[in-house]
């Protein structure tokens, strides 16, 4: 059978985590599929696993996991792995899903794949997974008594069950240390999103070093007003200081994937390509008609995004007058 950590908020399954149970129902076969949840809202959202093939899922109960806690969360995977004996452990390739992975894999002195977007089953496991923030495609063999994987964010579909039943809900007490809980969530702050959500928006209108300005965005705002749209950018217009760091799109941003992401200005590094590679199409409009971001471009507009920009704006507003 194959584990999977399931992350959720408010007691809504985290879509990360259903993509990661597509490739835990590859992994088990013709196993089954369980899976671990903690903290607040982890009942309601066991509930909704069913549907994506999970037939029991677990939940931690301690009032000290109200907070997120890697060195706890990793002791909840560890006491049922030693309890159920899975095949693998398999989590979403998230900041948490990385993290807690990294330290059972620490606990139980087992090698860890992180961002796996296929396997092969056999002795070892054989798993595709990306690597440099996605200019590499690696293909590995994972020895160990167990496989400790993460699934690279939407590189595999959320595939729903067409018949599916209720899975069995089991709570369980974990005997947390106080060394699990040194390191914790202390204090939760809001960012300030005016508008659509960066992380759900069906298209994103994002610029980087070829913009100008903070105030060169101005154009780029217009233009996702008309589209309902969020506004993104590269690494380097943080570093500059022209937009707050919630709007990075990139491997040290928010990963996106969007049906439709607007690069303006935006040369391509493979940090950046690593954010937006989920996106269904990427249209790039730069001045630079060698720019590595048009290799992963769907469609492409070689000119000054000044007058670029402006244009799709006007024409937009002809269609909808």
């Amino acid at each position: 059978m194959v584990l999977a950590l399931i992350e959720h908020a408010a007691g809504r399954v985290d879509e990360l985590s259903l993509q990661a149970l597509s490739l835990a129902r590859d992994v088990a076969g013709d196993t089954p599929v369980e899976a671990l949840l903690a903290g607040p809202g982890a009942r309601e959202a066991a509930a909704q696993l069913g549907a994506h093939g999970v037939a029991r899922a677990y939940v931690a109960e301690d009032e000290r996991l109200e907070t997120y806690a890697p060195e706890a969360w990793a002791h909840c995977v560890t006491e049922l792995v030693e309890r159920l004996q899975p095949n693998a452990v398999i989590a979403a390739g998230t900041n948490r899903g990385n993290e807690v992975l990294a330290h059972v894999g620490a606990r139980l002195d087992l090698p860890f794949a992180a961002n796996v977007t296929g396997i092969l089953p056999g002795e070892p496991l054989t798993v595709t997974r990306v690597r440099w923030g996605g200019s590499l495609i690696e293909e590995a063999r994972v020895h160990g008594s167990l496989a400790l994987l993460t699934v690279a964010p939407h590189t595999v579909p959320a595939v729903a069950l067409e018949a599916a039943a209720e899975p069995e809900v089991e709570a369980f007490s974990p005997a947390l240390e106080e060394r699990d809980l040194v390191v914790r969530v202390a204090e939760h702050v809001d960012a300030v999103v005016s508008g659509v959500s960066l992380a759900e928006a069906k298209v994103v209108v994002s610029g980087g070093r070829g913009v100008g300005s903070a105030e060169g965005f101005g154009i780029l705002e217009e233009l996702a007003q008309m589209l309902d749209a969020a506004v993104g950018c590269s690494r380097v217009v943080t570093s500059a200081g022209w937009r707050p760091h919630t709007d990075q799109v990139g491997q040290t941003g928010t990963k996106v994937s969007p049906d439709l992401y607007i690069a303006c200005g935006i040369s391509g590094a493979t940090q950046h390509i690593a954010g937006c590679k989920g996106a269904k199409k990427i249209l790039a409009i730069n001045s630079d008609a060698e720019a590595p971001i048009l290799n992963n471009a769907d469609y492409a507009v070689i000119g000054d995004l000044t007058e670029i920009v402006p244009a799709i704006t006007a024409e937009l507003r002809k269609v909808r007058s």
